[in-house]
């Protein structure tokens, strides 16, 4: 009894989600499935499950093969214009939820149901974010696939090239790690587009490409000189979010490292957090709507090419360093020179090599900082050069002012 009330339970759920999704989509649909005939599917499910004998489920694979049979023969009287692929696995689905919830799985039917509510929930979400993909984003898509799925595990994981500094499988995992992440904000900027105010704009562009989000908000300033002050603090929010973006990559590779960023890291993103907080409460900037910059898919080929010939150079020269034993006196100016072309290479470098190179955990730390100082560094040049007035006076105080504290934050390691 506990089994047939569990099945009926969540063949309604799954049903109702179905039932609400048809009439959404077609106002005068015929009834072909809702939460009534999941739940006699589900109970189907549980009942064929309950009458087959232990070691061959023959009732099941009945109810099975009537239940597909209908939903076949459903599609083709309606031409497939009010069933089709989804209705037809979901009741399949449904069928084998009750049959799990029998044989005492209710985890796994649990799981299931929830998959298979959100999947019938999300149609016309879904629909509506895949119209809005454009070509580059699918061949880019289909690129990160390639160099995941199918160049990630041929690639050897063994060291080459002069002084072993070159590795393959470490080099193309952190352009997974990197560009996976730099995808969240890409697609979250392109299914908010012009919707979102210009916090959440730079909040995601600083997720994405915080150097890209600056040159880009930095100069709309120079076309829209009365919205430079509301650009400045978008500026500061992308540079703000390179911080914690860091820590996180950092975290996942070596937490030991991470934690010591946490300190140095908090003191840079004081002069932000002020900035931040006195534009809010005086201007309201959030409220002010604005075009997403047009930031390249990090996840294109190119992109991860380009990563990975960095990190292999940083790699090199941190070993050829250590071989003529100049990496202790070498790092910090190396990290310097390194946060101004890419802060993500050398943060992720110190964090998967900290042991291998015999380094403190404060050294490594103290690299990472020093280049997040070199990166706002040429971030503020970036918006003295290109920007308005108003917003080259405030990126300069602020992007200066952590500077300043992550110079500071260098004791507190």
């Amino acid at each position: 009894m506990i089994s047939l009330v569990v099945s009926a339970c969540l063949g309604a759920l799954v049903g109702l989600i179905r039932q609400w999704s048809a009439q959404t989509e077609h106002k005068d649909a015929v009834d072909l499935g809702g939460v009534r005939t999941y739940t006699f599917w589900a109970i189907l499910g549980c009942l064929g499950a309950a009458l087959s004998p232990p070691e061959m489920p023959v009732m099941l694979i009945v109810v099975l093969a009537l239940v597909g049979s209908h939903q076949l023969l459903s599609v083709r009287r309606t031409q497939g214009q009010l069933t089709g692929s989804t209705t037809f696995a979901s009741a399949l689905l449904t069928i084998m939820i009750g049959a799990l919830v029998y044989w005492d799985q209710r985890q796994i039917a649990i799981v299931v149901a929830g998959t298979t509510m959100v999947m019938l929930g999300l149609k016309q979400p879904l629909h509506s974010w895949t119209r809005a993909f454009k070509p580059e984003d699918i061949r880019a898509t289909l690129q990160f696939v390639a160099i995941t799925g199918v160049i990630l595990p041929l690639v050897p994981n063994r060291n080459f090239g002069p002084y072993d500094a070159f590795n393959p499988f470490s080099t193309w995992m952190m352009v997974v790690l990197i560009s996976g992440l730099g995808f969240v904000g890409y697609i979250a900027m392109r299914l908010l587009g012009t919707r979102a105010g210009i916090i959440l704009t730079s909040l995601f562009g600083g997720i994405a490409s915080s150097t890209a989000t600056t040159l880009a908000f930095t100069r709309r300033s120079k076309e829209s000189p009365a919205m430079a002050e509301h650009y400045a603090m978008a500026v500061v929010i992308a540079c703000s979010v390179m911080l914690p973006r860091v820590a996180l990559t950092v975290w996942v590779l070596n937490p030991e490292l991470a934690a010591k960023l946490i300190a140095p890291f908090a003191c840079m993103l004081l002069p932000g957090v002020i900035f931040g907080a006195w534009m809010w409460f005086v201007h309201r900037p959030g409220v002010t709507p604005v075009d997403a910059p047009q930031i390249t898919n990090p996840l294109s080929l190119m992109t991860a090419v380009k990563f990975a010939l960095l990190y292999a150079l940083i790699g090199f020269l941190v070993k050829a360093a250590l071989q003529f034993d100049l990496l202790h006196s070498g790092l910090l100016p190396l990290s310097f020179v390194s946060g101004l072309t890419d802060m993500d290479a050398i943060a992720l470098s110190m964090a998967d090599n900290v042991t291998s190179l015999s380094l403190t955990a404060e050294l490594a730390a103290k690299a990472v900082v020093v280049a997040a100082v070199g990166n706002s560094l040429l971030k503020a040049g970036l918006a003295i050069s290109l920007g308005a007035p108003k917003l080259r006076r405030d990126i300069a105080i602020v992007l200066g002012f952590t500077a300043l504290a992550g110079i500071g934050g260098l004791w507190l390691i």
